[in-house]
């Protein structure tokens, strides 16, 4: 079976070159009226109202043609003679362009007028209303999560991994390290976990003392034989190495919380330690160094490089999932700002002026450029087509300044003849 033909596509401008076929065809049939009128005047009776009409029609003709010419030198040359000052689109339509941009971008994109429509619009109220809509909120979040192999490639790029690692070191060591570090340390006692991280040291240091054991008493009974001569190396180096090694053990079996000498030093170092680091520059200073150089270490650095892998691997595929926690904290994030918008009227004021001075800023680079870019787009246009384009849009209004030129013509001849044979007498026509 043979395919249908393709159908061209419909033309947009169809009513447009209608209404102007018509409205041509009524100003230049009332020109030939007018015309005809002229002529058939000339086989009247003579007299004062034959010569009336005829000098009516007379002028009703001269109106009608001259607007015509009017009219048509505009967009082509009458007749298509070359006389000077006409086709006058065709051949000015850079510096209509031009002129176009020029209008648009200084009246009717002023300040003023944005700051109207911009207090119409109430930029706060269309975001409230779309962070308050899930599921318009949802396909926002989801692009968004899809930006994020673009950031993290961003993150990536050579020259940012070296600009990161030489910032995060300064960021991390700098003057705020001392102050974090002092929250957190504040943090875990206010909350006893300190004793966790007290714990945890004391248990590695049996585990360390039980493994080393051997390694210990050998030390120890070289340092006594070192101090005392092999003699009392060979009769109490191996029960004074016993002897230490069991009450270090016995005292850190005692350690008790709340119930230990040592684990109140420990607290009370702890606070110590604390209100040097918000109160002391040098301590402060001290601490961001030792920061900085920890992050330089190339084993950090590794260490670092690994926990990036891992984390990025995991971000990629979380934000790739519809479903996954990515998209729904963006998601959570954008609710959260609309109940703000929705409760805070204050915060709907400040971005509806944060919105407008930014709009304001912008605008006149903007219209400078809209300017340039209208004025480029008529320069660009085929002549032909924007000659036919703006004929379509405004030859219908175009065509009623031809029917006013002959009617008027044709009243004001009349009157005009009426007026001098009132005054004068008999009129040559």
């Amino acid at each position: 079976m043979q395919g249908s033909p393709l159908l061209p596509p419909p033309d947009p401008d169809a009513e447009l070159r209608r209404n102007l076929v018509r409205h041509r065809a009524l100003a230049t049939g009332l020109l030939c009226g007018m015309g005809g009128l002229l002529v058939g005047t000339y086989s009247l009776p003579p007299g004062y109202w034959t010569e009336l009409l005829q000098a009516s029609a007379k002028a009703g003709v001269v109106g009608g043609i001259a607007d015509w010419f009017a009219v048509t030198a505009l967009f082509r040359h009458p007749l298509g003679l070359p006389i000077p000052h006409t086709a006058i689109i065709p051949n000015q339509k850079e510096r209509l362009g031009a002129g176009l941009g020029r209008f648009v971008a200084n009246h009717v994109f002023t300040e003023d007028e944005v700051r109207r429509v911009l207090a119409r619009l109430d930029l706060a109220r269309i975001m409230r209303d779309f962070l308050r809509d899930e599921e318009a909120v949802k396909p926002a979040a989801l692009a968004m999560a899809g930006l994020m192999p673009r950031v993290v490639r961003t993150l990536e790029d050579g020259r940012a991994k070296k600009l990161l690692a030489r910032v995060i070191p300064r960021l991390a060591g700098g003057p705020g390290a001392a102050q974090l570090i002092a929250r957190t340390l504040t943090t875990l006692l206010e909350g006893g976990h300190h004793q966790e991280v007290f714990n945890l040291a004391v248990g590695q240091i049996k585990t360390l003392l039980i493994a080393k054991e051997d390694q210990l008493k050998d030390a120890i009974q070289a340092r006594v034989r070192a101090e005392g001569g092999p003699l009392v190396g060979w009769i109490a180096g191996a029960a004074i190495a016993r002897r230490v090694l069991g009450a270090i053990n016995a005292e850190l079996d005692r350690v008790e919380p709340g119930d230990s000498d040592l684990r109140r030093a420990f607290e009370a170092w702890v606070r110590d330690e604390i209100a040097r680091m918000q109160t002391d520059p040098e301590r402060a200073a001290a601490i961001g160094r030792a920061v900085r150089q920890a992050l330089a270490h190339p084993a950090v650095s590794a260490w670092l490089g690994d926990v990036w892998g891992r984390l990025r691997d995991a971000i990629l595929a979380d934000a790739a999932n519809p479903e996954g926690r990515t998209v729904q904290a963006i998601a959570g994030l954008l609710g959260n700002l609309g109940r703000v918008l929705e409760e805070d009227e204050a915060a709907r004021a400040r971005l509806n002026r944060a919105a407008e001075g930014v709009l304001m800023t912008l605008l006149p680079n903007a219209r400078s450029r809209l300017s340039d870019f209208i004025a480029g787009v008529v320069a660009n246009w085929d002549t032909a087509t924007v000659t036919e384009k703006i004929e379509l849009r405004v030859g219908k209004d175009l065509q009623y300044v031809r029917v006013n030129g002959t009617l008027v013509g044709f009243l004001v001849g009349g009157a005009l003849f009426a007026l001098l044979t009132a005054l004068f007498g008999k009129v040559a026509v």
